[in-house]
């Protein structure tokens, strides 16, 4: 499976935006899809993550509330919407594939390139 994340760009502090990841390969949809990031100087760390059925979703604590993570099999494509953006929100932004617990603990089998998302205050 490839991964390519895009969507990322410059917003202001409580605006929104869309981040989306294609995925090439037919095994796709029975993969979970999750979302890392990444800040400057920062360690990595985990966003979002939705099972392969759709049924199960899992967040961050520090966007709980703020982001969705969506997907459609059909397309092939994992979806990210980021409302109400803080500062703290500033980081590169990953898709990965890989099992639904595994990426809630940061394991992955496939890692996608980034798009960098920029919150300014």
């Amino acid at each position: 499976v490839q991964l390519q994340a895009f969507g990322g760009g410059l917003v202001q502090t409580g605006d929104f935006l869309r981040l989306s990841c294609t995925a090439s390969g037919r095994t796709f949809s029975s993969y979970a899809m999750g979302w890392f990031r990444q800040a400057p100087g920062k360690e990595r760390e985990f966003v979002a993550a939705i099972s392969w059925t759709v049924s199960s979703t899992y967040y961050a604590d520090s966007v709980k509330g703020r982001f969705t993570i969506s997907r459609d099999n059909a397309k092939n494509l994992v979806n990210l919407q980021m409302n109400d953006l803080k500062p703290e929100d500033t980081a590169v932004y990953y898709c990965a594939a890989g099992s639904f617990d595994g990426l809630r603990y940061g394991r992955y089998a496939y890692w996608g390139q980034g798009t960098l998302v920029t919150v300014s205050s």
